[in-house]
């Protein structure tokens, strides 16, 4: 995942809004979001390679979503796949803060990431490249391939678009999309540092990301409104014609 906008308990009528790109090689083999025969409960896609995942939400409600953190060189072989990270919270039945406690013991077996992982009562962000981790207060966050809120060109903008957007009545999933597709790059001296050359840089700072083998692969809004109800949205795309597919998922939180 490459970008994660998020507004938390920031609208009475929809506690949680999500939505998020993922950006991968095309050519990475992946299963579109479906509820896991393995565990029937979990809504998420898979990375076929290493069986982790981005991003997914339980039936009770129990959500995570993770982005790499990009450093150049400094990625070390023989890590663990980050996506175990997002996979085993869901799964699992740690509280959001215990989770993050288990992660901590562990974090220096990664590469860098950002997880966000969320329940019910409780949003918590972790990172592997930050001290402790941090219990979110109701607002409006973005992470992209930096640490939370880093006010990359992407992050900045779309949580702006977002906060726009939840002003509608109500708030629809195609405006929430239109956010996840916008292709405007940031200017040349609005770039991060990151140790890649400044066209690549460019070429990889806006929210929607097309490149030769690399670019943005799905969207995924997921909303839940004060009933409990969610609404999940996969848009997957196919980079060779810019055709997509929507998987949409509807149920009611269960205690």
């Amino acid at each position: 995942m490459c970008l994660i906008l998020l507004a938390y308990q920031k609208d009475p009528r929809y506690p949680l809004v999500l939505c998020a790109n993922r950006d991968e090689l095309y050519d990475r083999p992946t299963a579109g979001a479906s509820f896991w025969s393995e565990n029937p409960g979990v809504l998420a896609g898979k990375d076929l390679n290493h069986h982790g995942t981005w991003l997914g939400i339980t039936k009770t409600g129990r959500w995570s979503a993770l982005s790499n953190y990009r450093e150049p060189g400094k990625t070390k072989t023989g890590s663990i796949s980050r996506g175990v990270l997002a996979q085993n919270f869901l799964i699992g039945a740690e509280l959001p803060e215990e989770y993050a406690e288990m992660v901590q013991c562990r974090a220096d077996q990664f590469n860098g990431f950002n997880l966000l992982v969320g329940d019910p009562t409780q949003v918590v962000y972790i990172s592997n490249r930050v001290e402790g981790y941090q219990i979110l207060t109701p607002g409006l966050y973005g992470i992209s391939n930096h640490l939370l809120n880093t006010p990359w060109h992407k992050v900045t903008w779309g949580k702006q678009v977002l906060d726009s957007v939840l002003k509608a009545n109500p708030v629809k999933v195609s405006a929430l999309l239109s956010i996840l597709n916008d292709q405007t790059p940031a200017e040349i001296n609005n770039l991060p540092d990151t140790g890649l050359t400044p066209e690549l840089e460019q070429l990889l700072s806006p929210i929607f990301i097309k490149a030769d083998n690399y670019g943005t692969r799905s969207s995924t809004v997921i909303q839940i409104d004060a009933n409990e109800e969610v609404t999940f949205v996969e848009r997957a795309f196919c980079h060779k014609d810019g055709s997509y597919q929507d998987r949409q998922y509807h149920f009611r939180i269960s205690k």
